[in-house]
């Protein structure tokens, strides 16, 4: 029997899920290891019990690169770039850090201004201006010796139209330092706009070295206990070997909450959904995301801590307000929390593991939604530490420690709300329209407060809620992605190039690996305009049913068509294999249905069911919480 696990390594606890050849579900949950995720990793394994030779599959989703851009721990970089464009990292799109906050600034880039080498080469669309010679490419590569960095990137203007110059300079300093990679900007993202391009391969540069030996260490540590190399989850929500995701590592940088989403779109087609938001709120932080006609949405890139990646990547919007989110008064005497975490060590003070200040989960201890003894991944409670913290708070403030728990758990939800409206409201979405798919330790527990602040009406509590994102890397399937720069009218592109290039672009994502589907996106805009649209389109398109699906993609986006030409500026494809298998199954909770106010302790979570909702079982397992 082979058995597929995941396991997802977050900031305060490590949850594995193991699915077997028959479907069936087994779930564990450890704290996690945060000086060596890998020992966190195995700890899980170890808590499953199974035959090493029986695990045909570790699907792992990591937040390493997330923490190495969070923490600015990466590898010293050392840049080329067109000479007139070697200040692109700093200058960024000129959009302010925040609109009305004008002391807030952008992160630095991760790569110093000293560390950047100006090439003298330049092509424009009139094509090459300046050509980069032999004698340049060789007085580059001396200049980058002497910055002795750790990784090489080259990121050249028009390099997606053609990459020849990037490939000669990187040739250049691949002879001069041998032994140290080199990162080619068109390699990374063969797409317009210099900045994005450059920036997502300096974010590739960055994490690769790091992500590689993390890779590298947690495979031999896998390997010596008799289990398979790892699959890595990319931010797309699909798996790559660990040899691929190791000079990838960009794509990594939404590898853990990716698999949540992925788990909760299973969940969501079983209940026979299609249309729903999700929030997974761990210890650290929470994660919003959104699911439509049964998949998640996978967007081309965004921001992550403050470093813009274009990369595919699943909808997920981050916000600070886990379990272990420390509440705090600022100077002005406002009660505020988070962004810090107490994480896994010391955790909040109800953890007993030397945490003294007070909690989210401190206070949903002190309101009594917390009432169990201990949660799983054998942590024991200690609800008078809970309530001896948030009464210390509570005595600053100058209020009753009921007030100040119920004052702590309403700003958590009001930012987490906050995140929800950001992934549906901003793209056309109405969010009382939607389920809410709440999961993780911490989404049936706020679940219901959540929906009344967004004037939703149904919350779905998958089975295996706590430990959804472990479940969804077990089950995801793996994913290769290809680009490609089109940069043409739609209505000069007839049904032939739509059955020849799309098929071309899949051939390469896959090579000579099988693919079960093709799921194909074309950037999209009107003449002019400064954004796109992703579109859906297939071998069997033309452009006038191309142009007409961006019309009411358009329409519904924005509320408006325009009467001007319509341009496709590139071309992705994501090559999908076939997803694992699973048996969702009831949790052995009551089959009967709960009115509420009620709090239900689950086998992995905790759920409230609020006065005015009740919940009732569903056959795939978990809870569909409706409002009266």
């Amino acid at each position: 029997m082979s058995v597929s696990v995941g396991i997802d390594v977050g900031g305060t606890f490590t949850d594995l899920a193991a699915v077997g050849a028959d479907g069936h579900v087994e779930t564990r949950k450890v704290l996690s290891t945060p000086g060596d995720q890998s020992e966190g990793v195995a700890a899980s394994l170890a808590a499953l019990g199974a035959a090493p030779r029986t695990v045909g599959r570790v699907a792992h989703g990591t937040t390493v690169v997330t923490n190495l851009l969070l923490e600015r721990r990466g590898a010293r970089v050392a840049l080329c770039a067109t000479a007139g464009a070697s200040d692109l990292l700093e200058l960024r799109r000129q959009e302010r850090a925040s609109l009305y906050d004008l002391s807030v600034h952008h992160p630095p880039p991760l790569v110093a201004r000293d560390h950047v080498v100006a090439v003298r080469e330049r092509r424009d669309a009139r094509g090459v201006q300046i050509a980069l010679t032999a004698d340049e490419a060789a007085r580059v590569a001396d200049d980058i010796a002497a910055l002795a960095p750790d990784i090489v990137v080259v990121s050249l203007l028009h390099a997606y139209e053609d990459d020849a110059h990037e490939q000669m300079l990187a040739a250049a300093i691949a002879a001069r330092l041998p032994g140290v990679d080199v990162v080619c900007g068109a390699a990374v993202l063969p797409e317009i706009r210099e900045f994005e391009r450059t920036t997502t391969a300096v974010a590739e540069g960055y994490a690769r070295p790091r992500v590689a030996t993390y890779l590298d260490h947690l495979s031999r540590r896998l390997a010596d206990g008799g289990y398979p190399a790892p699959e890595v989850m990319t931010s797309g929500g699909g798996m790559r070997t660990a040899a691929e995701a190791a000079v990838s590592a960009a794509s990594l940088a939404l590898s853990g909450p990716a698999g949540g989403v992925v788990g909760a779109a299973a969940v969501l087609r079983a209940a026979g959904l299609d249309r729903a938001l999700t929030i997974d709120i761990g210890g650290t932080s929470a994660d919003a995301g959104l699911i439509l006609d049964g998949e998640p949405l996978v967007e081309p890139g965004g921001a992550v801590a403050g470093v813009p990646i274009a990369l595919p990547r699943v909808l997920v919007e981050t916000v600070s307000a886990g379990g272990g989110s420390i509440a705090w008064i600022d100077d002005g005497g406002a009660l505020r929390v988070g962004p810090r975490s107490a994480g896994a060590v010391p955790g909040p003070a109800a953890f007993g593991r030397g945490g003294t200040l007070p909690t989210v989960t401190d206070a949903q201890i002190t309101l009594g939604n917390l009432d169990a003894a201990r949660l799983s991944g054998g942590v024991q409670l200690d609800a008078d530490a809970a309530r001896r913290v948030v009464g210390a708070l509570a005595a600053r403030l100058g209020a009753t420690p009921e007030r100040t728990a119920a004052a702590i758990v309403s700003i958590a939800d009001a930012e987490m709300a906050r995140a929800l409206r950001r992934v549906s409201v901003e793209r056309g979405i109405d969010p009382r329209g939607c389920a809410l798919v709440a999961f993780g330790g911490g989404g049936p527990l706020h679940a219901c407060a959540l929906a009344d602040l967004l004037g939703m009406r149904s919350i779905l509590v998958p089975p295996f809620a706590g430990v959804l994102s472990a479940l969804g890397l077990a089950i995801a399937p793996e994913r290769r992605d290809a680009a490609m720069s089109v940069m043409r009218l739609a209505g000069a592109l007839d049904a032939a190039w739509f059955a020849t290039e799309l098929p071309a672009l899949a051939n390469r994502a896959i090579g000579a690996r099988v693919a079960a589907r093709h799921a194909w996106h074309a950037r999209v805009r009107y003449a002019g305009q400064g954004h796109e649209l992703d579109v859906p389109c297939a071998p069997s398109d033309d452009s006038t049913v191309f142009m007409s699906r961006f019309a009411h993609m358009h329409q519904a986006r924005y509320g408006f068509v325009l009467d001007r030409p319509v341009e496709v500026v590139a071309l992705r494809v994501a090559a999908l294999g076939e997803p694992v298998p699973v048996k969702f199954t009831a949790d052995g909770a009551s089959a009967e249905a709960i009115v509420g106010p009620r709090v239900v302790t689950l086998s992995d979570a905790t759920m409230v069911i609020a006065a005015g909702w009740t919940a009732r079982p569903l056959a795939v397992g978990g809870w569909m919480v409706e409002r009266a």
